[in-house]
């Protein structure tokens, strides 16, 4: 079974930039779409972005032109790098198997906290 293992996750101040990143306990970046999803309290998880197994990206409408996805396969490691962070940017951030394939067991997530 793939372990999954997020970190990175601080305070930032709003306009700032942080980078998260996802290690796999095996390499399913060349095998799978993954995808970064965050939690913010009292909210359902969400999709924030995927990367298919060729490198293919997708955002979510709210951190489209913000963030960016990319993967490093021979690390088995996925990485957020996300910019011009906002206080609704606030949550635990997951990674995880893409849309359409089943998910892996979740990680404990990294937490990111945006002040204003």
């Amino acid at each position: 079974q793939v372990q999954l293992v997020e970190s990175g996750g601080e305070l930032v101040q709003a306009g700032g930039s942080l980078r998260v990143s996802c290690v796999a306990s095996r390499n399913v970046f060349s095998a799978i779409t993954m995808a970064w999803y965050r939690q913010a309290p009292g909210k359902q998880r969400e999709f924030v972005a995927s990367i298919t197994r060729g490198g293919t990206t997708d955002y979510a409408e709210s951190v489209k032109g913000r963030f960016t996805i990319s993967s490093d396969n021979a690390k088995s490691t996925m990485y957020l790098l996300m910019n011009r962070l906002n206080p609704e940017d606030t949550g635990v951030y997951y990674c995880n198997a893409g849309f359409g394939y089943t998910y892996f067991p979740w990680g404990q997530g990294t937490q990111v906290t945006v002040s204003s």
